[in-house]
């Protein structure tokens, strides 16, 4: 047989106080001039019964639920990009907020009725999240929601997002690579019309503007990953992309690959070829996919996507939006988080120096 649940009225009856005054002190209503040590006392009796507020009722009287809508498209079925859903439930968590989560895989009608079942369960906010760095569209369903764009962006300036700093991030994986006396320097890329690839490419020039380097189109190789976001798809993009810049009369001594992945396949190019990775060709990625990078002989040296700190700041952001229901919305607050250098072995200097 279930146990009763503990009520209000049972802690009044064993403290001895009215109702009224114990709910006074469980829910610390401001104002209320209550003798110490019967709150003390009420406080003791409420943990002795076990006594669990309602978190729903109260929830319904400050008008908040304290859950966090999650929506991603494949964030939560990738463990790539899965620490970005811990950043943002441990952030959650601190604030005794609860994360529910909704992969919808890219499903447009699958996404629609999730956001309809979060709404219907009065979140405060939504993080609408994106498993890679692009442009977005808000849901309309979602315009009178506060949300936070997690890994993406928005045309409208009015919405707030948290992103990784594509520029930065690039600039930093070659400036790794002319510190150590790389002057012609390769690119593998995609053939995508995204943020991530057009941030990544502006970091790679202006790194090699810095040491005085000319850009040279002819040293950034782009190549379709078929299909599109997968191991596969990525290495094959890269082998093809870096086998195109070694095989060419002037091949570059080092190789700044858009990912890891592309990186692998730039890794299998080279021993085709026959250079040996650092000694003949330094070789540097971006994401740093653990079992990826750490697999892969000699270890990768990369360049971080800062998942977790983008969660744990989309939360902040959010909670930011909905610290007081009703009030107007503050300032719009977009973020660009660095992307830090982890340096293995896969960089050295070039083999003439």
């Amino acid at each position: 047989m279930m146990a009763r649940r503990i009520g209000i009225k049972d802690v009044a009856a064993a403290a001895g106080v009215s109702v009224t005054t114990v709910s006074h002190i469980l829910n610390q209503v401001e104002g209320k001039r209550i003798n110490p040590d019967t709150r003390q006392r009420v406080l003791q009796v409420a943990e002795e019964l076990g006594y669990a507020p309602n978190g729903l009722a109260r929830g319904l009287r400050l008008q908040r639920s304290h859950t966090i809508g999650f929506v991603s498209d494949e964030i939560a079925t990738t463990p790539h990009a899965g620490r970005i859903i811990l950043g943002a439930q441990e952030a959650a968590a601190a604030q005794g907020m609860l994360l529910l989560l909704v992969n919808t895989g890219g499903d447009a009608d699958l996404e629609r009725r999730s956001i309809e079942m979060l709404l219907q369960r009065q979140v405060d906010g939504v993080l609408y999240a994106a498993m890679y760095h692009r442009i977005v569209r808000l849901p309309q369903s979602l315009r009178s929601t506060p949300t936070v764009l997690l890994d993406a962006r928005s045309d409208d300036p009015a919405i707030p997002f948290v992103v990784p700093d594509e520029v930065q991030g690039g600039y930093t994986a070659v400036r790794e690579l002319t510190d150590h006396g790389h002057r012609r320097i390769g690119m593998a890329v995609e053939t995508q019309d995204i943020p991530a690839l057009h941030g990544r490419l502006e970091g790679y020039r202006k790194a090699l503007d810095e040491v005085g380097v000319p850009y040279d189109p002819c040293l950034v190789a782009a190549e379709p990953a078929i299909p599109f976001g997968t191991v596969a798809g990525d290495v094959a993009a890269g082998y093809r992309a870096a086998r195109r810049l070694l095989t060419a009369e002037q091949p570059p001594t080092a190789l700044f690959c858009f990912n890891d992945r592309m990186a692998l396949g730039a890794y299998h190019a080279a021993a085709d070829v026959g250079l040996s990775i650092p000694d003949d060709l330094s070789v540097i990625g971006f994401d740093n996919q653990d079992l990826v990078c750490e697999g892969m002989r000699p270890a990768l040296s990369t360049v971080q996507l800062p998942h977790y700190e983008m969660g744990v700041r989309a939360v902040t952001q959010l909670l930011a939006l909905t610290e007081t229901p009703g009030s107007p919305p503050g300032p719009v607050t977009q973020e660009m988080l660095p992307c830090p250098l982890v340096a293995r072995a896969s960089v050295t200097s070039p083999p003439r120096l």
